[in-house]
């Protein structure tokens, strides 16, 4: 019986001593979980930080991408074909005066209707109200056969807020000549390099001579559309190229 008390006694010393090391193990690690909380938290701060910084400079880059990306300092237009349709000269045996049948359509006094081709309206209201275009020069560059209707057009033409064509142009370039000349002119009334304009037309051969004197040119076989417009945007500066639909 004295031998089984003995071993009965070290069975319970052994069992004290596991709980010992085993209390003294976890006292360990929650006092280390104290002691490592302020590092882990500088850790994640410092993790969150740098995405942040890192989210911070891309959305930087790319506001500054838009801002910095090129817009013409002067945007010219044809009128016959390009602004409206029918050309002035399809009018000959009606013409002026003329009648306001839509904001988007005028009849001569034959009867015959003239409108707003595209996003004309929406295109020259942008130009016209929207900061982003603050600075630009808008302008005419044609070769209209009867430039006293084409004047009646600009006027009655309505693009909305209360404007009309005219109301939106700062130079007004409206006699026959190659469009060359038109586009030379304009430069040196405006001091804007010929390579800083677009310029917009129907017609191929006015799109060729133009674009050989450095200008960025928009070809609008279907006046000016949205479409055209947002493709001469996007792809300018492009001196001595034709932006096709």
């Amino acid at each position: 019986s004295t031998e089984i008390c003995q071993r009965v006694k070290s069975a319970a010393h052994a069992s004290f001593a596991f709980m010992a090391i085993r209390l003294s193990f976890l006292t360990i690690l929650f006092v280390s979980s104290f002691a490592l909380s302020p590092v882990i938290a500088w850790i994640n701060l410092s993790k969150s930080v740098t995405t942040r910084s890192r989210m911070s400079h891309a959305s930087s880059l790319s506001e500054n991408a838009i801002e910095d990306r090129s817009i013409p300092k002067a945007i010219v237009f044809d009128l016959d074909g390009c602004l409206w349709y029918p050309d002035m000269y399809m009018l000959w045996g009606g013409g002026a005066p003329f009648s306001k049948k839509t904001d988007s359509t005028l009849v001569d006094c034959s009867g015959s209707s003239v409108k707003m081709l595209g996003a004309v309206p929406e295109i020259l209201l942008e130009l016209k109200t929207d900061d982003r275009w603050k600075d630009a020069v808008v302008a005419i560059a044609s070769c209209t056969d009867e430039p006293s209707w084409a004047q009646d057009c600009l006027r009655m033409f309505e693009i909305g807020d209360g404007y009309c064509i005219k109301d939106v142009m700062h130079h007004e370039e409206i006699y026959k000549s190659n469009k060359q000349k038109h586009l030379r002119n304009l430069a040196e009334k405006t001091g804007i390099a010929l390579e800083d304009m677009l310029f917009l037309d129907n017609e191929m051969g006015n799109c060729q001579s133009v674009a050989s004197i450095g200008v960025t040119v928009a070809y609008t076989p279907k006046g000016v559309t949205a479409q055209i417009w947002e493709k001469a945007i996007a792809n300018f500066p492009a001196p001595g190229n034709i932006i096709r639909p």
